[in-house]
């Protein structure tokens, strides 16, 4: 494949700098309620295992991808989400994908497995073009007069959209803008850590709720919990994600899912399934604007591929290789999932390292994308690392923004052409240029957001 751009240097100063040492405990708090990028000293970007311990809990760090494999793939039966993930998620998405185990979690990916294949991919596809292309159509009038977007805004906006009409057709269409105000005020509280979970009390320790987001939590409940009521009294609903959840059987038992684990499901693909790939978009939207020779590349891609005034369609995401690698890479730099965790059940060693019982066992995308032992020059934004015989020398799990192994994200295909789609749709527009004078600052919280936002300007294409 003929190269797309000569190699870039990506712009610094955008994320963190690493911190000389560990931070002491009053600072290591203040960091990660802040801004969880900012607590990782020169030590973790470089070294494949750290340890430390911050009161009731003992932590490891791992920075090497056999170590990575190990914990995801070849001893996870040791490794379990555990009380930090409960603590922190559960008590507002519930029991779901992301933090159940064992049998309740096999049981909930083999039902809902089928409504992300392929073929229903290609479905959601429909919904993805018309309303990107809406998007694109209702910035003419702020292009024309030259005013400045927030782009971080727009697209957060535009991925609710996507999602909530996949999932839920025309059952939401007068309530999308009151479904969003909740959804933003919950996933601000779940992106701000209780310091008593960073600092393991026990779950029996109550944790403050404010008014405000108890009520976002109540108003979300009361949609999903009525939209699900309403199609289970009708006998064909549309096709939908929710439609194809609700028929979905598990085929070792008959059974589907009762109204308390469809909403648990419901409310986590709806929060995490916009979020994500919104700022997957923005930053990719950022990087490009600072990199005009890849834009060229990705600009002359998709018009080729993509005829004038067509819509896209599914086979036409297929043929945006540029695009994708564009956004592969961008994600490469800012992971929008910049760390999880898994507990370890019992002793366990990798690589001539104990791991002890109980340890919170971190991996962080946003780290081992980083690390220089993996990644030659890895500050540079060069979308040529995720060519076809690059990947296929690299290890698999030296590059993970969806997670890895059995529990690798379930919506992984949708989000990525979700990106491809919205993307694309724009680029077959506008160039975009961060405003002047706006400050762009890499914001770690339950993803990697831009702190102030991100101002933009529209140039017509």
């Amino acid at each position: 494949m003929t190269a797309v751009h000569p190699a870039v240097a990506y712009e610094p100063g955008v994320c963190p700098e690493p911190l000389a040492e560990p931070a002491r405990l009053i600072q290591l708090l203040r960091l990660v309620r802040d801004n969880q990028l900012s607590m990782y000293s020169r030590d973790f970007f470089v070294n494949e295992f750290v340890e430390g311990r911050l009161f009731f809990h003992n932590f490891v760090f791992l920075n090497e991808p056999d170590f990575i494999e190990h914990i995801l793939v070849t001893n996870r039966q040791n490794y379990v989400k555990g009380h930090l993930a409960r603590q922190t998620l559960e008590w507002a998405l519930g029991n779901n994908l992301l933090i159940s185990e064992g049998d309740f979690w096999r049981r909930q990916r083999r039902i809902m497995n089928p409504a992300f294949h392929h073929q229903h991919l290609a479905q959601a596809a429909h919904v993805m073009v018309r309303r990107a292309r809406q998007r694109v159509e209702r910035w003419r009038t702020p292009c024309e007069r030259g005013e400045r977007l927030d782009i971080a805004h727009e697209m957060m906006s535009l991925t609710m959209e996507i999602v909530a009409e996949a999932l839920f057709s025309s059952d939401i269409a007068n309530s999308v803008d009151e479904l969003g105000r909740a959804m933003t005020t919950l996933l601000a509280s779940l992106g701000t850590p209780n310091p008593l979970d960073i600092l393991g009390f026990p779950e029996w320790v109550p944790r403050w709720r404010s008014r405000r987001t108890r009520s976002a939590l109540a108003r979300l409940d009361r949609m999903v919990y009525g939209i699900i009521a309403s199609r289970r009294a009708t006998q064909h609903g549309p096709e939908d994600l929710l439609g194809l959840l609700l028929a979905a059987r598990d085929d070792e038992t008959g059974e589907g899912m009762t109204d308390r684990q469809l909403r648990d499901e419901v409310i986590t693909f709806f929060s995490a399934g916009h979020e994500t790939t919104a700022m997957a978009l923005t930053w990719t939207l950022y990087v490009l604007s600072r990199h005009p020779g890849i834009e060229r590349a990705l600009h002359d891609e998709v018009d080729r591929v993509l005829d004038e005034g067509e819509a896209t369609t599914f086979a036409d995401v297929e043929a945006l290789p540029c695009t994708r690698m564009v956004i592969k890479e961008a994600m490469r730099l800012f992971p929008p999932g910049h760390s999880f965790n898994r507990v370890a059940v019992a002793d366990d060693e990798v690589g001539g390292h104990a791991i002890r019982a109980g340890s919170v066992v971190v991996i962080s995308p946003y780290l081992t994308h980083r690390n220089p032992r993996l990644w030659e020059d890895p500050l540079r934004f060069d979308p040529e690392r995720f060519t076809p015989d690059r990947v296929k020398a690299r290890h698999r799990f030296a590059y993970l923004p969806f997670g890895g192994g059995p529990r690798i994200c379930i919506g992984r295909g949708f989000a990525m052409m979700e990106a491809c789609v919205v993307l694309a749709t724009i680029a077959r527009a506008y160039r975009l240029r961060v405003a002047p004078g706006h400050r762009v600052e890499a914001q770690g919280g339950i993803t990697v957001r831009p702190r102030y936002g991100l101002r933009m300007t529209l140039e017509p294409r």
